[in-house]
């Protein structure tokens, strides 16, 4: 069953997906659905017997491009107070970053990211350009701690009918600073970070990469372009190359902090795909790792989950001075 649900305490919709249930959970390495299909081996989710970047949609989606009919009629006949069902339409994909098993985001070399991020162009336009599709958010889950069920190396794309939550949020709050300043919100607080420093902790020519002055997570950072864009559909040639750079230095610096492979969510927030203007939002990527320390994680309990507070034990500009300090082999 798909399906949204329309909590009317909250103003927002909740995704029903009872297909997720049976997802593949933790195969083994030599039956996994992401690799390429060996002659004489079970076939897997690409045909192919070898691949460089490859597209599907999700076998197990969170919404269809076709969605199952409501009956709101039904669910509320004779009942007193009116719930609300709505079609579960969108679109879910899968991009696999390279048909080798263990080469993860930062192993790879930078024309292969440059190619993931235009790759990702591609699904931000092509997706966005469906006349239902409001919002494309692309993003990766990284490591068992995060819940990730399969372990090759891989992002995800979700196309949905309507502006999520929380971007509903950050574009709200840039509109409205840009209506009283007459300026970038998000340029804002870039300029102030350059100019403080404590927070930072890598940037080039054309991106910066900082833990938040508002960080909820122990190390979380944000990567902003320097220049004010709304997606990475506006990045010149050059600045896809910086990019790659930054991404593939920032998670080379989380895997060295407790030398191992960090699991982390990483988000691209790019402007909604209804062409109305957004010319007061500025993209970028945040990066939440689940660690506070090299043994111990942070869960959201009841102050996160219950009242919406996240609460942060760690003090930000630390945080920062720890990435920073890492240096990385060239």
């Amino acid at each position: 069953m798909l399906q949204l649900r329309y909590d009317p305490i909250k103003n927002q919709l909740v995704a029903i997906a009872t297909k997720r249930q049976d997802r593949t959970f933790h195969p083994p390495k030599n039956f996994c659905p992401l690799c390429p299909t060996k002659n004489g081996k079970m076939e897997t989710e690409i045909p192919a017997s070898d691949y460089d970047i490859v597209v599907f949609e999700n076998k197990f989606p969170s919404f269809d491009k076709n969605p199952e009919k409501v009956n709101n009629k039904k669910i509320n006949a004779g009942r007193g107070f009116k719930y609300e069902l709505r079609q579960s339409r969108g679109i879910c994909e899968v991009i696999c970053y390279t048909s080798k098993h263990d080469l993860y985001l930062e192993d790879l070399p930078l024309e292969k990211i440059n190619n993931l991020i235009n790759v990702w162009r591609d699904r931000y336009l092509t997706l966005g350009k469906k006349e239902f599709v409001k919002y494309v958010l692309i993003f990766e889950n990284k490591g068992e701690e995060i819940g990730v069920t399969l372990s090759h190396p891989h992002g995800q794309v979700y196309a949905f009918s309507f502006i999520p939550p929380v971007l509903l949020e950050e574009l709200k709050s840039a509109k409205e600073f840009f209506k009283k300043k007459k300026q970038c919100l998000h340029c804002q607080i870039i300029e102030r970070e350059l100019k403080e420093g404590s927070r930072i902790i890598t940037g080039n020519n054309d991106f910066v990469a900082f833990v938040p002055f508002y960080a909820r997570w122990p190390y979380e950072v944000h990567i902003y372009p320097l220049r004010h864009l709304q997606s990475l559909c506006e990045l010149e040639k050059a600045e896809i190359t910086s990019l790659s750079k930054i991404i593939k230095e920032l998670v080379n610096k989380y895997n060295k902090l407790f030398d191992f492979r960090m699991p982390y969510v990483m988000v691209i927030h790019q402007k909604p795909t209804d062409n109305k203007n957004y010319d007061f939002y500025h993209f970028h990527f945040e990066f939440y790792p689940p660690y506070r320390t090299k043994n111990k994680l942070k869960y959201m309990a009841g102050c996160e989950l219950g009242a919406g507070t996240f609460l942060n034990d760690t003090l930000p500009e630390e945080k920062a001075a720890e990435l920073r300090s890492i240096i990385l082999e060239k």
